[in-house]
């Protein structure tokens, strides 16, 4: 099982935040291009890989979240559903992914109530109103299988998460025999 876990950041967690682990909570949230979705939906059917980020319009997001779009086909191989998070309202979020030349995957609206979800995720900066740059993989049971935790001013490595991806793939090859 992976249990892998990178913390960078210098921000306390809650305690109540999900661990490597654990069972990630449950949301539902608007996204600017397939209405409203929920994260249990996936279960049993994809990982997902769960993206927060502070803000769209900003210079760090409009390269983090774009890096998604670039290897969205090797998530989609992987049988991986990436969903990125901010507490952007939606029409701001909607307008800043036709700047970015439009997404394959849904950006998703935590603005209201304000950071809720990044709240039960231990991601939210209470004091700065907005979520801290952490990416979530969570496998197809619903498990938190990954957390990377970056600085606001970085970006995460995607080829991080593909690798924890593709050792999932064999895991589950493993036990089927494959």
């Amino acid at each position: 099982m992976i249990q892998k876990e990178d913390t960078v950041s210098d921000k306390s967690e809650s305690d109540s935040a999900p661990k490597v682990g654990d069972l990630a909570p449950d949301f539902t949230l608007p996204t600017h291009n397939e209405g409203e979705l929920n994260l249990a939906w996936y279960r049993g059917r994809k990982n997902v890989l769960l993206a927060f980020f502070p803000a769209a319009w900003t210079p760090v997001c409009a390269t983090h979240v774009p890096n998604y779009q670039q290897d969205i086909e090797a998530f989609n191989r992987l049988d991986c559903q990436v969903l990125a998070v901010s507490v952007d309202p939606l029409p701001s979020l909607t307008a800043w992914a036709k700047t970015l030349g439009g997404l394959s995957f849904p950006l998703m609206s935590d603005f209201w109530p304000h950071g809720d979800v990044a709240s039960r995720y231990g991601v939210f900066y209470d004091r700065k109103g907005f979520a801290e740059r952490v990416v979530f993989l969570i496998d197809k049971k619903g498990i938190v299988r990954y957390i990377e935790r970056v600085p606001l001013a970085e970006v995460p490595d995607n080829k991080k998460a593909l690798a924890v991806l593709r050792e999932l793939q064999r895991e589950h090859a493993g036990r089927a025999g494959i």
